[in-house]
């Protein structure tokens, strides 16, 4: 993918609060997300431009549906133990079969009278290597951005001020699997570049990842987001935890359940809360008095009730 910018000093990571947050933070994982669930519908989803003709494109879609095929037929073969060079033989004529089925569908469904464009054939085409494409990207993603004391960000995935924000700093070892989210332009993608990318054009590669992974419309700039990318679901944080940060609005209860609970981390976190700037709109990070945090919780309510047992002996 396309690389180059320079890797601010922390990213961060705004949150609810959360099992899934405490989890984050006291097991040191990151959660790396479908694409297909962000908010916007538009993310990670390019068009695909047919500046190819019909031959080219049929070659192209034939490529992808037997990579896909073939790598659903290895995985299921190997959690059935068959192996060897019959079963790859077997599974590379079922990709080829599988491929060929379905080019001849799209034929068929191209001699459909109602199209009206010049060339049926072309046009559905594209649209199933479009719909390949996106399939083959199984990767998942982790958004930071660079900034603590963005409003918009705070109010959009802090909770409106209720969770945290949580600050990395990024190891050389994490740092080539991060990249920048560029904004605007268009969303279209070559399909003579995808073409290329599955020649083995590494240039035609970082720009189709560029294109499906790293390009959101330009009201989203104010996230300056940066993308960890990595296999989805639940893992080990790559980052580095650095410090946890406050909402406004956060219980708390909240921070000092997070302070108790990365008390005794081997390298430790610092604690900081947000506050408004008097008579702006503006934000501040300050540090977090812990001391008097932990002076006041935890609470046990009736011990109010008892602080009066003895005036109430007295006077009786």
């Amino acid at each position: 993918m396309a690389g180059g910018d320079k890797i601010p000093k922390r990213l961060y990571k705004y949150r609810a609060f959360s099992n899934l947050t405490l989890d984050v933070l006291v097991a040191d994982n990151l959660f790396f997300a479908d694409p297909s669930t962000f908010n916007d519908p538009l993310d990670t989803r390019p068009s695909l431009e047919t500046d190819l003709g019909a031959q080219d494109l049929e070659r192209v879609f034939i490529k992808f549906v037997e990579r896909r095929v073939t790598a659903e037929m290895a995985a299921a073969a190997k959690k059935i133990k068959y192996r060897g060079p019959k079963t790859v033989e077997h599974i590379s004529r079922q990709a080829r079969r599988r491929a060929e089925e379905l080019i001849a569908n799209i034929r068929y469904n191209a001699t459909n009278p109602e199209y009206e464009v010049a060339d049926p054939l072309q046009v559905l085409l594209g649209q199933y290597v479009e719909e390949e494409l996106l399939r083959q990207y199984d990767k998942g993603i982790v958004s930071f951005a660079e900034r603590t004391n963005c409003p918009l960000m705070w109010s959009h995935y802090g909770d409106q001020h209720k969770g945290v924000c949580i600050g990395y700093s990024v190891p050389d070892d994490a740092a080539e699997n991060l990249y920048k989210v560029g904004y605007g332009g268009c969303r279209f993608v070559e399909a003579s570049k995808v073409a290329a990318m599955l020649d083995g054009d590494d240039i035609a590669r970082q720009t189709v990842d560029t294109a499906v992974l790293l390009r959101k419309a330009a009201s989203w700039r104010y996230e300056r987001e940066w993308r960890l990318i990595g296999q989805r679901g639940l893992q080990n944080s790559p980052l580095e935890l650095e410090e946890v940060i406050f909402g406004i609005r956060c219980e708390s209860a909240v921070k000092y359940a997070v302070v108790k609970a990365l008390e005794d981390r081997r390298r430790p976190v610092r604690f900081y809360e947000m506050r408004e700037l008097r008579g702006t709109f503006r934000l501040k990070k300050c540090a977090l008095d812990t001391d008097e945090l932990c002076a006041f919780f935890p609470r046990r309510f009736r011990s109010i009730y008892e602080a009066f047992e003895t005036v109430s002996e007295v006077e009786a």
